[in-house]
């Protein structure tokens, strides 16, 4: 299984974090290990030894067939189901690798880091570019948007990273995430919805 992600997909998220509304020039893509996957309901272990970790929320889509060079209108027929996830991010250490010119895989790939919520067909939404999707945090919400407002769409993110890597059955994609980014702290309580469905529950250690 490979875990792909998307930087940098929603705006605000990019004036918020870096200062600037610009769409950049193609997908920002990275990659997360396997160990990276934290299934619903499993606790996230803080690793307090990274500093201040993020919890970035994303709408994350299920790929349910093999696929290399596909056109963006067939894309549509290589994922199955969508869910929300959390792209916990170790932000000091992001920080001083994007000063630095390098790459994000520990900040953003480590163990844990890749929380993942119950899947949902993706036949149950009308349109899975209008879908709004919010974080709660002990009983409050911090962090919501809705895919409309993606630089880069579904479909197109696809096309754009089976130019490079063969898209194999159960790969995820992790779509972006919109403003709102914050820290988790020991004993906070997070919940993640799709519409009004709770597909994500876990807790912090």
């Amino acid at each position: 299984m490979k875990i792909f992600a998307i930087g940098m997909n929603y705006a605000a998220h990019n004036q918020e974090l870096h200062g600037t509304l610009k769409r950049p020039d193609e997908p920002v893509i990275f990659t997360k290990a396997d160990s990276a996957i934290l299934n619903q309901g499993k606790p996230f272990f803080i690793p307090d030894h990274l500093g201040r970790i993020d919890y970035e929320t994303e709408v994350v889509v299920r790929i349910c067939r093999l696929g290399k060079n596909i056109p963006e209108r067939f894309a549509h027929r290589y994922y199955d189901a969508v869910t929300v996830g959390i792209d916990f991010t170790a932000r000091d250490l992001q920080r001083k690798a994007s000063e630095a010119g390098q790459p994000w895989t520990i900040c953003k790939g480590f163990d844990g880091s890749a929380a993942i919520g119950e899947w949902v067909p993706k036949e149950k939404f009308m349109d899975l570019q209008a879908l709004h999707f919010h974080l709660d945090m002990n009983g409050q919400t911090v962090q919501e948007g809705c895919t409309s407002d993606m630089l880069y769409k579904i479909d197109e993110i696809i096309a754009y990273i089976s130019q490079f890597f063969t898209l194999k059955t159960g790969d995820i994609l992790y779509t972006g995430t919109p403003a709102g980014v914050g820290p988790v702290k020991i004993n906070d309580h997070l919940e993640g919805w799709l519409e009004e469905r709770k597909v994500l529950d876990f807790h912090c250690k």
